[in-house]
Order: structure tokens, then C-alpha cells, then sequence
């Protein structure tokens, strides 16, 4: 089939503003990260006299990289519309949330969507694949105190004592808020598969688009993060959750990710902009982690039925393209989320201009040694 010159100019276009968004993607990282590892190095002496106000400048730093991730997206027509509970009225209070998990884009959506929850993101604690250290985003990570989590079953045990660890050391002293994980441990299109063998063997339901989650981290969360009550008070061991007067975790929060017809996007989609404009959809389910089990055995039922429900709720979107309404309801309400042109232009120019001064300095002083 001849391909006539309308549609070689089409593709021309896409391929040209690919080519232009990955230079600008490839500029913006290059000064981007730089800069913020080297506001902090210069913070140091901070961090010593007041690691509170430290954190806190790391964390309009770390929000405003998320931003400059979120406006790739957004400039190339890529939106999130919002579903169910508004997780703006717990945004202050510490909670986890679990997501599911279909392609890399997800992440970058939850970059998006969370920008306009008041301090969540800045505040926030990520679980992700340790394959993401390696990657450009890695080092800050790391320095915000991510935990990289090595999957499989040869690791798993260690991973999750490594875990508590991390949880113990800087989730508290780093004053985060709400902590994110993907529980099925992969992308749905390589644990589908597994995870509806698991389920046969085990007479658990059938699900397509989503897959059983695994217990292991969201134990350890919930063991560590929550407060020990006692008549009603901090139980007296806990010595972090007294000095820092926290109530400890007191949310969970089930977001499922929906994409039009099923096809999510993935990175290289979100930082080259070339698939059409397009609507991604979040759906939310807030619990007290009072009605969170504790043991087990109940509470792998309890995660598995929140999957249940996601795989009930994404059967549905993809049918009617829209979100089922909450229970005792006869109309779900869809919030769209907006992100202002002006204010991501204004953290983009302070990157830039960032990584301007921060050339100027080092040629300076490259030129007073040599």
C-alpha cells in the first residue's frame, strides 16, 4: 500500500516532536539533577544544625523534579482524570497506598496526579524495583530515601528485614507522610500469567487486569508505621512516635490506575509524546488502618479482596469507560486534575537557570586553579 504524502508528513511531525521533546528531556535531567544534588551538598552544614528545615528544602526540591517529570506528560496532552474518595481530606495524615501496576507510565501518572495534594509530595516515601537505582532518577532517590526493593524469592526474607530497617531509620526522622507500593511485584503483563496459576491451584478468583498481590511489604509497613495503642495512647516502647508526636500510619489508600481501552502508557511514550492525547483515570478507596487486620492470615484475605474489587472496578471502566459509583450511589463523580502552564514553566526556568549558575561557578573556579 502506497503511502501517500499526507500521512509521510504526518509521521515526519510525530517523529520530529519526538526528537525535540527527547532533547529537551535529555537537557532538563542534565540540569536538572545536578542542581539539586548540589543545593543539597551546599546544605549540608544544614542538615547538622537543623535537619528539620534540611529536609524540608529537599523536599520543595524533590517535588519540583516530580513537576518538571509531570509536565513531559502533561504538555503532550497526557491527563488524569480522578475517581471515588477525595484523598485531598487525608492529605496531612500519614497513609499508604497501594497501587496496581500495568507499565512504567504509572509512575509518572502518580507523579501527576499528586502534585495538586497539597504536601504529599515532598513528603512522600516510594517502593520501587531496585533496577530504578540505576537509572537517572536514581541518585535522588536515594537521596530522599526511597527504598529499592530486589524481587524474588531467593531475596525476599533479607528484603524485608531491610526494609523495617529503612522505615525505622527515615521515615520518621525525614517526616514522611505517605508511602507508595505496588503490590503485585511487577508489571501486569509479565505476573498475569503466574499469578492465575497461583489462583487456580489455590481456588482464588480469576482476575485479567490485575494480579494477586503479595503480602511481604505491606506487613512490614503496616507492623512498623502504625502506632501501638494502648488504652488509647502510644504504647510507651515506641520511643520515635512519642518524640515526634505522630499518630502513626492511620490510612490506607487503594488507587487503581485504569487506561482507555487497556493500553497504558510507558515511559518512552510519556517522555517523546508520541501517541495521541490521552485521558488516564484514577480511582480512590480510603480505609482506616483500624479496619486493617493485623494478623496474616487475615489480612492477605483483606488485600486480596481489595485487588478483587480493583480487577471489578477496571472490568467495569473498561466496558462503560467510566468508573462504577460508590456503593448506596447512582452517579460516580470524576474530578479532573489540572496543573497550571505557569508554575511548571517557572520550576522548569529555575532548572535551567540552576544549572546556568552552577556551569558559571565551576568555570570559575576551573579557571582560578588551571
Amino acid at each position: 500500500m502506497a503511502v501517500t504524502l499526507e500521512q509521510a508528513q504526518r509521521v515526519g511531525c510525530v517523529c520530529l516532536k519526538a526528537l525535540l521533546r527527547f532533547a529537551f528531556m535529555v537537557a532538563n535531567n542534565l540540569v536538572a539533577i545536578p542542581s539539586y544534588v548540589l543545593y543539597l551538598i551546599m546544605l549540608q552544614p544544614l542538615r547538622v544544625l537543623d535537619s528539620q528545615s534540611f529536609w524540608y528544602i529537599e523536599g520543595v526540591l524533590f517535588k519540583w523534579l516530580l513537576a518538571m517529570v509531570a509536565s513531559w506528560g502533561w504538555w503532550a496532552g497526557y491527563t488524569v482524570v480522578e475517581w471515588g474518595d477525595d484523598v485531598n481530606a487525608v492529605s496531612e495524615d500519614e497513609a499508604m497506598v497501594l497501587v496496581n501496576h500495568q507499565a512504567t507510565g504509572d509512575v509518572c501518572t502518580l507523579m501527576m496526579c499528586l502534585q495538586d495534594k497539597g504536601t504529599v509530595v515532598r513528603q512522600m516515601m516510594w517502593l520501587m524495583d531496585h533496577i530504578f537505582k540505576y537509572t537517572n532518577f536514581g541518585i535522588v532517590s536515594l537521596i530522599h530515601g526511597d527504598f529499592f526493593i530486589r524481587q524474588g524469592r531467593a531475596h525476599r526474607d533479607q528484603q524485608l528485614v531491610l526494609l523495617k530497617e529503612h522505615l525505622e531509620k527515615y521515615y520518621r526522622s525525614r517526616n514522611r507522610k505517605w508511602i507508595v507500593l505496588f503490590p503485585e511485584g511487577g508489571f501486569l503483563r509479565k505476573r498475569r500469567e503466574t499469578s492465575q496459576a497461583f489462583a487456580k491451584k489455590n481456588n482464588l478468583p480469576f482476575l485479567k487486569h490485575v494480579t494477586l498481590p503479595r503480602l511481604g511489604a505491606t506487613q512490614v509497613i503496616l507492623e512498623t508505621l502504625v502506632a501501638p495503642q494502648e488504652n488509647g495512647t502510644p504504647a510507651g516502647g515506641d520511643a520515635m512516635i512519642r518524640e515526634s508526636k505522630s499518630k502513626g500510619l492511620q490510612w490506607v489508600i487503594d488507587a487503581t490506575i485504569a487506561y482507555p481501552k487497556g493500553e497504558p502508557l510507558d515511559i518512552q511514550t510519556w517522555i517523546l509524546g508520541y501517541r495521541q492525547p490521552t485521558v488516564t483515570h484514577v480511582h480512590y478507596r480510603v480505609f482506616p488502618v483500624k479496619d486493617v487486620p493485623a494478623e496474616p492470615e487475615a489480612l492477605t484475605h483483606w488485600l486480596y479482596q481489595r485487588f478483587i474489587e480493583k480487577e471489578d472496578l477496571l472490568t467495569h471502566f473498561y466496558e462503560t469507560g467510566a468508573f462504577p459509583p460508590p456503593q448506596g450511589q447512582t452517579k460516580a463523580i470524576s474530578r479532573e486534575m489540572t496543573l497550571s502552564n505557569l508554575w511548571l514553566v517557572g520550576v522548569q526556568s529555575f532548572a535551567f537557570l540552576s544549572g546556568g549558575m552552577w556551569y558559571c561557578i565551576f568555570q570559575y573556579f576551573y579557571h582560578c586553579l588551571f
